[in-house]
């Protein structure tokens, strides 16, 4: 098995974990659990970014741009989601 048949397999497999997991979460605990992912999203956006300057052809190009413009959108929405649940804890005026 190839190096990149290899990291394809990693990848499917924690989609169906990732989706698995997710599913599973009671929806009161979503919001809370956005808020304190907002870091991990961080890091998967640089680790796109840093593909994406490494990138040597197309294909690669194409994934690392994929990668920053789906991080990105995660982070955002990670943000406008934790500031939607702070705003229903202020008081009205």
């Amino acid at each position: 098995m190839t190096v990149e048949m290899l990291i394809f397999v990693i990848f499917v497999l924690s989609v169906f974990l990732g989706f698995e997991l997710i599913s599973k979460v009671p929806s009161m605990l979503h919001t809370p659990l956005m808020s304190g992912t907002n870091a991990i999203h961080g890091i998967i956006l640089l680790g796109g970014m840093l593909a994406l300057a490494e990138a040597e052809g197309f294909l690669q190009s194409a994934a690392g741009f994929a990668a920053v413009v789906l991080g990105s959108a995660n982070v955002f929405g990670g943000f406008m989601v934790t500031d939607r649940m702070l705003q229903m804890f202020k008081r009205k005026k």
